[in-house]
């Protein structure tokens, strides 16, 4: 027997509020760092709600819009910065920035690839709950998930994202922003 749902989760985040203003290609990264800590969110309520209300409506639209954010919007968002943010940043630094740039860059590229597999580990089942079935999400791979994401934005919003508008020119950002906005098909 399914218990009585007492508290309703917080509202489920699809991922699509509005498009990004992509002229201004720094501020659309950030934005969507917005975008993935609400995914993170609903990802933390889904592990909790599972466990007492199982694969109910909620749980299967909950799983669907991660997977839909995590699969493509996410997955741009990290394109965005291994092919057209990192390498503009790399061509532009000199000196000591260039030295911190490399070692920046190389950084966050080994988070990406940590965050692929933890996303992996976690996408069977999310893709079992979508489709309905009953499918526990282990709380340890979320919160690892998560924290990936967490400490890899944070270096990003302190450091990067400052860094890169210090060194790309006007040119530089409006190639970004065509770039970014190319991936997803946008004019």
């Amino acid at each position: 027997m399914v218990p009585a749902r007492r508290v309703e989760p917080g509202k489920i985040r699809s991922g699509r509020a509005g498009a990004p203003d992509f002229s201004q290609p720094l501020d659309a990264l950030k934005a969507g760092h917005e975008r993935i800590r609400a995914q993170c969110e609903t990802l933390r309520e889904l592990a909790k709600h599972l466990p007492l209300y199982y694969c109910d409506a909620w749980a299967q639209q909950a799983a669907s819009n991660i997977l839909r954010y995590f699969d493509g919007a996410a997955r741009h968002h990290e394109e965005d910065e291994e092919h057209d943010l990192f390498p503009r940043m790399l061509a532009a630094a000199t000196g000591q920035a260039a030295e911190r740039v490399a070692l920046l860059t190389a950084r966050l590229e080994r988070q990406h690839r940590d965050m692929a597999a933890a996303w992996s580990n976690l996408r069977d089942t999310l893709e079992r709950v979508a489709n309905g079935e009953i499918a526990p999400l282990d709380k340890l791979e979320v919160s690892n998930f998560r924290e990936l994401y967490r400490a890899h934005m944070a270096i990003e919003d302190v450091e990067v994202i400052p860094l890169a508008a210090v060194l790309l020119d006007a040119d530089a950002l409006a190639a970004l922003g065509r770039a970014m906005a190319a991936r997803r098909g946008v004019r």
